[in-house]
């Protein structure tokens, strides 16, 4: 079930690999928009606006989870690709002690603290109560996130990129399912719908877990190879956390944009929510894309093959192009029908105002496309604590949008956002990919000799 990226012709290779990626993606998506549709249709215009106002501080901390997962996952895929399938384990063993460490840890904080941070962020009075009700379930729930990203970034790092999926597509049924059991049968509110997300993630993980460890001769360890490892913790490390790290200092940026939504009312929040929910979906392709060039990257830097990376960006960036004419096509003929989705269309102004932040997002898709494949593929190589500074470029922008041209322009401005941040962070990324290549053909000229 495992496979080479080091050989074969890269656009192939990351096409192929990165399809059952993106169905992975879209279920994951499908099944968080589902909970936004169902809130917003049974619940009401202030449970939708409760659930969006949460997606800033969401991204925050899942953000980081899922980050360091992926992080702890390239030194993984490096060594497969390197066939070190001994170093491999003690990096599987001792990457599942972390997550154990860090899950604890963050489900601690978050949960103590989820209330005063929503009430820093200026959420309305009217949603701050059930928006608390909501994330504190999701948080309560990390464990099981962990579990599944790490799982899942294991058997992906081997080069099978479907078993994911599978899992996810019972997960994503049986999330719709329990919504209907919980909202209405059940009558739990919005609380019910983060159940529902967090069951659903939980048996994803475990059959992960279940399938990983039945069908990869190459993941079961001796006992030497389960014992902690200073060198490996330091390794993993240094590639999860910088990553972690990179997705908060992004999300960081979005709690202050949101803020400033907040401050405009619930149904600009409703808006930002809906037309949230359409993009996330939509961007998925992107999302694939980047974890397909940090597996992609990772295997072929472990197998110093350094020419294909450049090769492996170009191919991933023309599937980009196409797919971002087509999004921006779409939205700007159909933007509305997304959005009735989530509201009724008696909310003129909600549909109006989340169809223009729809527009204004998609026109710049290709910029949110480098930075996934460019920032995702520096990972690969190895390079994580050098991508975080993307991360921290996006800050600014969305901090920028946030504190001075919201407050003074209004809604339309919101929408600008994300374009300006992503604009910054590839005027990093793509000066610091050349950099690394250079350097990785340096190390490399260095160890011939």
């Amino acid at each position: 079930m495992t496979k080479d990226l080091t050989n074969g012709r890269p656009f192939s290779l990351i096409l192929g690999f990165s399809i059952p990626v993106l169905l992975g993606y879209l279920f994951q998506q499908f099944y968080n928009v589902a909970d936004t549709i169902i809130v917003g249709k049974f619940l009401g215009v202030t449970s939708l606006a409760a659930v969006g106002s949460t997606g800033s501080v969401n991204f925050l901390i899942i953000g980081f989870v899922s980050g360091m997962c992926g992080g702890f996952a390239i030194p993984i895929a490096q060594r497969f690709g390197a066939k070190d399938f001994s170093r491999m384990r003690v990096y599987v063993s001792n990457s599942i002690y972390l997550c154990a460490i860090f899950a604890v840890l963050i489900t601690t904080l978050t949960v103590i603290f989820c209330k005063p941070l929503l009430l820093t962020m200026q959420t309305p009075p009217d949603i701050v109560d059930q928006a608390d009700s909501y994330i504190r379930i999701i948080f309560l729930g990390i464990p099981l996130i962990y579990l599944y990203n790490m799982s899942a970034g294991i058997i992906r790092s081997l080069g099978d990129s479907k078993t994911p999926v599978y899992f996810l597509v019972l997960s994503a049924v049986l999330n719709i399912i329990l919504d209907f059991v919980f909202i209405l049968i059940f009558k739990f509110g919005i609380r019910g719908a983060a159940a529902a997300t967090i069951i659903s993630q939980g048996i994803a993980g475990i059959s992960c877990v279940l399938y990983m460890t039945k069908s990869f001769p190459e993941l079961h360890c001796s006992f030497q190879e389960k014992k902690f490892n200073s060198s490996s913790w330091a390794s993993l490390c240094a590639a999860g956390i910088p990553m972690g790290l990179q997705y908060s200092i992004t999300a960081i940026g979005s709690v202050i944009l949101q803020s400033a939504v907040n401050q405009l009312g619930s149904s600009a929040v409703a808006s930002v929510t809906a037309a949230g929910k359409v993009s996330q979906f939509f961007c998925a392709v992107f999302d694939s894309l980047g974890t397909t060039m940090a597996t992609y990257g990772g295997q072929n830097t472990g197998a110093a093959k350094i020419d294909r990376l450049g090769r492996g960006v170009r191919d991933a960036l023309i599937l980009s192009a196409v797919y971002s004419l087509f999004c921006f096509l779409l939205f700007f003929v159909a933007g509305q029908y997304f959005i009735l989705l989530f509201v009724d269309s008696s909310q003129t102004e909600i549909v109006q105002n989340a169809k223009l932040y729809l527009l204004e997002n998609s026109s710049c898709y290709m910029l949110l496309a480098v930075v996934n494949v460019v920032r995702f593929m520096i990972q690969g190589m190895g390079f994580s604590r050098f991508s975080i500074f993307s991360g921290i470029f996006e800050m600014i922008a969305r901090t920028i949008i946030g504190i001075f041209v919201v407050p003074r322009f209004g809604f339309v401005s919101a929408g600008l956002a994300s374009p300006f941040a992503w604009l910054l962070a590839d005027l990093f990324l793509i000066p610091g990919f050349i950099r690394c290549i250079k350097k990785l053909q340096h190390d490399l000229g260095k160890a011939k000799c």
